[in-house]
């Protein structure tokens, strides 16, 4: 039976004339998702880390990308082994004068300290790169990093000794900060802070 109105739409004729709403409703679902995803993982994480990223700066639990390549240097992957970090840039000559200190002593304590090295306050990223290349820093058993956020300095100012370049810190095996040390550390000094910290010495 018809009614007054003609002939009722077959079931492929409503679905034809409801398909367009359909793909609209769901194509919306799919761009709100994808929104908020990119707003929840672009958000700043609260120490200093570019948007978009996981850098973080907080000293206590640096997080930061690698020098060179994709990777990541966490204070949190040397738990258990003491730590030294050593903060240099390619135009700072104390960094230089002191940087054959690191890999030498990166070489006699391997195994019981671990050194990283932190490019810093860079001015352009390829000559950091090839300053720790032409010192042998990666060769000598350090991990190298690269600063973040603006000035290319977050890390490093987060110690408070904004300008003082280099500097290096000192970390137990437990990742507390023992101590910072502003300026060129020469071998005898290093030696010393190493045996004050972590009862070893060059």
């Amino acid at each position: 039976m018809t009614s007054s109105g003609g002939t009722p739409p077959n079931p492929r004729e409503r679905l034809g004339r409801r398909l367009p709403l359909i793909v609209s409703v769901v194509g919306f679902v799919i761009v709100a998702a994808l929104a908020g995803f990119v707003l929840s993982s672009s958000s700043d994480d609260g120490d200093g880390g570019q948007a978009g990223g996981p850098d973080v700066t907080d000293p206590a639990r640096f997080d930061l990308p690698a020098l060179e390549g994709t990777g990541r240097v966490r204070l949190a992957d040397f738990e258990g082994k003491p730590l030294v970090v050593n903060f240099f840039a390619s135009w700072c000559e104390p960094c230089k004068k002191e940087l054959p200190e690191f890999t030498a002593a990166a070489r006699q304590l391997a195994g019981k300290v671990a050194f990283v090295g932190v490019n810093s306050k860079e001015i352009t990223a390829p000559a950091g790169v090839a300053l720790a290349r032409s010192m042998g820093l990666a060769d000598a058993g350090m991990t190298l990093a690269r600063d973040v956020g603006q000035g290319a300095s977050a890390l490093h100012d987060r110690y408070e000794v904004r300008n003082a370049m280099p500097i290096t810190a000192f970390y137990d095996g437990d990742g507390n900060l023992k101590y910072v040390a502003p300026g060129q550390l020469t071998k005898d000094k290093l030696s010393a802070r190493l045996q004050e910290f972590f009862g070893v010495s060059l």
